[in-house]
């Protein structure tokens, strides 16, 4: 006797399926890449250095200009906001496709440790912006003692 294997009967319904997860993911879970709640985002790489204890992030920002970029940094939080504006005013009114964003842009992205802001470094090399991002001494715990009492009226 022999065995004949079977087709999957939903196996002809998997591309309308998979179609179906892919617009969920890009419109509902992945808020990051939903543009009509967060804005235009750039992408970032944030890896920490092997050689000393610091974060390297860089940030791609193609047709910026080095002063018209911002870096903030406080406590744990690091933002890099830039604005881009095309030098030809040429009107192109019947785009047929268009992913080029010209405008302002931001990024905030929250670090695992707090950072030292006042030694942050950046440079920016053809449309990278690399920062490094020196993280602050580990708080460490601190043995607190506790004081004795004597009771009112016991000696």
């Amino acid at each position: 006797m022999s065995m004949i294997r079977r087709k999957d009967p939903f196996e002809a319904l998997m591309p309308l399926r998979e179609a179906m997860n892919r617009l969920f993911e890009e419109s509902v879970v992945g808020f990051g890449r939903f543009e009509a709640f967060t804005g235009r985002t750039f992408p970032i790489d944030i890896y920490e250095a092997k050689d000393r204890p610091e974060y390297i992030v860089e940030a791609s920002l193609p047709g910026a200009k080095a002063e018209d970029i911002s870096i903030t940094a406080l406590g744990d939080t690091l933002t890099i906001s830039y604005s881009t504006t095309s030098e030809e005013k040429i009107e192109k009114p019947n785009y047929v496709r268009r992913e080029r964003f010209e405008g302002e842009m931001s990024r905030t992205v929250t670090l695992p440790c707090q950072i030292a802001t006042e030694k942050v470094e950046a440079t920016y090399d053809r449309g990278v912006l690399t920062l490094h991002v020196p993280k602050t001494e580990e708080a460490r715990p601190l043995q607190i003692p506790i004081q004795k009492k004597e009771a009112v009226g016991t000696r």
